[in-house]
């Protein structure tokens, strides 16, 4: 699952796929309900969840966040402790004494929680770009910012759209999206490759996980990318590897795509790749931008 750490490269295909099969639902909310955590206001919040974090604050909720893993940074000023979200611990939750958690998909942890008395929201890597908007109304709903949640999902749904309208059309370009520096990518068939597809772009990584073998997540070569020749090259290993245009430029005949040659090489955030909250906006507009450079060339 994308959300428990700034995951990169071949972690984040198997994050992304232990999110898939963690069950039918992308989201699924325990306690007395089956979809709603109790209407009372929580009043302590531990996330071991950087998206569920994120969410959380962006629906005005931060108040209540008393705690949070290792890697949910963002905002600023969040109350991060050395919570895991890959193995999480709960003694150490409940140290906090939370009256809610926002965790992963971690069945043996939920129902340690739920035994201790403890409402968990789980969040899941979503499969359609509506379910994000779903998570966020869910984050709401559990904290008591219902309308808070229902603001941001608007302003989300009119960016998104607005960047996708005023695009150039895409569809005459392909493109490599570039998890870590080894060379794995994704496919359409990703979350991340869906994105992509809101513009019409051809992922140049689709051949090479034709049959489905590597969950959508192929390792490529680099003999495989020259041959496709990418008019588009996305970065989302800057911050893990130190990748960049420049060192892309200087792998050994890179220099000859066509993406490094005339400047669309787009590095782009990790995190916010890796992550579907509300910055998720600024990962379609950096798409949005480098198909309007290859436009204007």
């Amino acid at each position: 699952m994308i959300r428990s750490t700034r995951l990169l490269g071949l972690p984040l295909a198997v994050a992304l796929l232990a999110g898939a099969c963690g069950g039918d639902d992308p989201i699924d909310v325990t306690g007395d309900d089956e979809m709603t955590v109790d209407s009372v206001q929580p009043e302590r919040i531990v996330s071991i969840n950087p998206t569920g974090t994120e969410m959380l604050y962006a629906v005005g909720a931060g108040d209540l966040v008393v705690a949070v893993d290792e890697f949910s940074y963002y905002p600023e000023g969040t109350p991060v402790t050395d919570l895991s979200g890959w193995d999480p611990n709960i003694e150490a939750i409940l140290s906090y004494e939370p009256d809610l958690v926002v965790m992963d998909w971690n069945d043996d942890v939920r129902t340690g929680l739920e035994a201790a008395g403890v409402k968990v929201l789980v969040i899941t890597a979503p499969s359609a770009f509506d379910e994000i908007y779903t998570q966020i109304e869910m984050i709401g709903d559990a904290t008591g910012f219902d309308a808070e949640a229902l603001e941001v999902i608007d302003d989300m749904r009119a960016a998104v759209e607005g960047l996708i309208a005023n695009a150039p059309d895409g569809s005459t370009l392909t493109y490599y999206h570039e998890l870590d520096n080894t060379l794995y990518s994704v496919t359409s068939s990703t979350f991340i490759g869906a994105v992509y597809s809101l513009f019409g772009l051809t992922n140049v990584a689709d051949s090479a996980d034709a049959d489905g073998a590597t969950f959508g997540y192929p390792q490529l070569s680099d003999e495989y990318l020259l041959d496709a020749d990418p008019d588009l090259i996305f970065l989302a290993d800057t911050l893990c590897c130190a990748q960049s245009a420049e060192t892309v430029a200087a792998r050994p005949g890179w220099d000859q795509l066509r993406a490094v040659r005339d400047g669309n090489v787009v590095e782009l955030d990790d995190d916010i790749v890796s992550r579907w909250g509300p910055r998720l906006v600024d990962f379609v507009e950096a798409i949005a931008t480098a198909i309007e450079s290859v436009d204007a060339a």
